[in-house]
């Protein structure tokens, strides 16, 4: 009796472990293809990102003076890039570039402060001295 309670158990865990492997056989996602121009937002739409990327790599000497010596400068080809990298594209981009997020974070803050500085608004129009009409007409 204890022999053919064995096999029956042993039979059943085989049946058991071959339905189980065949059920859970992976399935291919259907997943779309993404063309390489559509990863990259190269799209007509989209900002010059690779642009900026190069523009970036150019201005790197002025970013490492700002931060070693604390000159005050940024050329305005470089903050253009900047603001185009984190309000446009890729705000992580920094880090791969070998600056840490907080320096990104001083970039920006320094060159959206510059763009404020050099267009400021429009200074407000108020009158000093109220003339009345009556005065005005002969």
């Amino acid at each position: 009796m204890a022999n053919t309670f064995q096999l029956f158990s042993s039979v059943t865990v085989l049946l058991l472990a071959l339905t189980m492997a065949s059920s859970t056989h992976a399935r291919p996602l259907a997943t779309p293809k993404l063309t390489l121009e559509a990863r990259l937002r190269l799209d007509a739409d989209s900002p010059s990102c690779w642009e900026s990327l190069t523009q970036i790599q150019s201005c790197t000497g002025e970013i490492i003076l700002f931060f070693l010596n604390g000159e005050t400068y940024l050329g305005d080809a470089c903050c253009h890039a900047i603001r185009t990298i984190n309000h446009q594209c890729w705000p992580d981009m920094f880090e791969t570039l070998g600056y840490t997020t907080e320096e990104g974070d001083v970039l920006e803050g320094y060159c959206d402060h510059e763009t404020a500085k050099s267009h400021p608004s429009p200074p407000s129009m108020k009158a000093d001295v109220v003339v009345p009409v009556n005065d005005l007409l002969p």
